[in-house]
């Protein structure tokens, strides 16, 4: 074992060798108690009991301070992660609020044309699709519609996300089935993006 010290090396032993003398002074042993307790005029046939009480104590302290660090842990980890939540939803919540629709129309499935009346005995499908301005660019949006016959019924919705926004403006779409047994009359589609109405057109079935 090699004993050779630099100078700072030598510092710290003697610094460390006065704490540890310091300690060892500050401690009785076991006939230097009994002595105190004799002076005192107490019983020294409970110093084993009294010695056991104190580590229970000491150790009861020890885990106490373990629990409250673990506590405040994963208080501050919760404060955290609420905080984190609550800053990625309000950015959400920023760019689903500047999203606009500039134009919709209620069409056929191969057309872009906008049609306003539509017969079920023909027709299979109607097509609502809306052009959004201020999209989020490579992002996805969650697309809802709701499609009600003209007793305000909604008979049918359509929930789904869109692709990858590439590009602003962005057109996307949804469509309900129309059969002979669709009451005719005066329909509304409406669509939400991530839950708020973006949008609404009127149609007739005959």
């Amino acid at each position: 074992m090699d004993t050779r010290l630099t100078q700072a090396q030598l510092s710290q032993v003697i610094a460390e060798i006065d704490r540890l003398s310091q300690l060892r002074d500050n401690e009785l042993d076991r006939e230097q108690v009994k002595q105190i307790l004799q002076e005192l005029n107490l019983p020294d046939d409970l110093l084993d009991d009294a010695i056991v009480q104190l580590r229970r104590r000491e150790a009861l302290a020890q885990q106490n301070q373990r629990h409250k660090i673990v506590i405040s842990t994963v208080a501050i980890m919760i404060v955290g992660l609420i905080a984190t939540v609550a800053v990625v939803q309000q950015k959400q919540h920023n760019k689903i609020a500047r999203i606009a629709a500039i134009q919709d129309i209620v069409t056929l499935k191969d057309s872009t044309n906008s049609v306003t009346q539509f017969d079920r005995t023909k027709d299979a499908q109607v097509f609502y699709r809306v052009t959004l301005k201020n999209p989020p660019i490579n992002d996805r949006l969650a697309v809802s519609c709701d499609w009600l016959d003209s007793t305000g019924e909604r008979i049918h919705q359509s929930r789904f996300q869109t692709q990858e926004i590439t590009r602003s403006p962005w057109t996307t779409f949804c469509f309900a089935p129309l059969s002979s047994q669709s009451k005719p009359g005066n329909w509304t589609v409406k669509m939400s993006i991530a839950e708020r109405p973006i949008s609404e057109e009127t149609f007739v079935v005959k």
